[in-house]
């Protein structure tokens, strides 16, 4: 039997990598969001948008039911490791900004699947960004000393010109996305 892009019937044993990656991604991202490099940047819209590149690779691999999979099982890790590496706000900013990003992500890339092959990623990661930005941002720092409207502003900046950066390790990647198959499933 062959099973379709969206098959929900893939192991954690199969999408351990996509999902291990996303978790440290994510418990990077908010160690380093910390870290202001300026007043309109922190060292996190550098590593975050990588989050968005192991989505996409993952829904293109082995479709959206997976790639939801692996948002969901990442989402908890992450959780995990990002209340060991930060504070609790910005965990629970990280997390619920994740997941509503990721779902975004997930569903316009799936609706742009059949379009070339940078669409579906550049406009799912772009749009996916400024929604995890605006998200994580308001519930992260709201309040607080930091001037979040103008990190949130230089953060969405970096993180729309890292979705066109990544679109090299994307294309790149599509070669090898046999790999991330499991024979079962080819």
């Amino acid at each position: 039997m062959t099973r379709q892009p969206g098959s929900s019937h893939l192991s954690i044993a199969h999408l351990w990598p996509p999902v291990a990656a996303m978790a440290l991604v994510i418990a990077l991202s908010n160690y380093l969001v910390q870290f202001p490099i300026t007043a309109w940047l922190t060292w996190g819209a550098f590593s975050y948008p990588l989050v968005f590149l192991v989505c996409d690779l993952t829904n293109r691999a082995v479709g959206p039911a997976a790639a939801r999979r692996v948002a969901w099982i990442g989402f908890a890790v992450a959780i995990l490791l990002s209340l060991a590496v930060a504070p609790w706000r910005i965990a629970l900013a990280s997390g619920t900004a994740f997941i509503v990003a990721q779902g975004l992500d997930i569903a316009l890339f799936n609706r742009l699947r059949q379009a070339s092959w940078w669409k579906a990623p550049l406009a799912a990661s772009a749009a996916a960004s400024v929604i995890d930005t605006l998200v994580f941002f308001s519930i992260a720092f709201a309040g607080t000393a930091f001037n979040w409207l103008t990190l949130a502003l230089g953060d969405m900046l970096v993180k729309l010109a890292m979705a066109v950066v990544l679109l090299a390790p994307y294309r790149y990647m599509l070669g090898h996305l046999q790999a991330w198959r499991p024979s079962s499933a080819s």
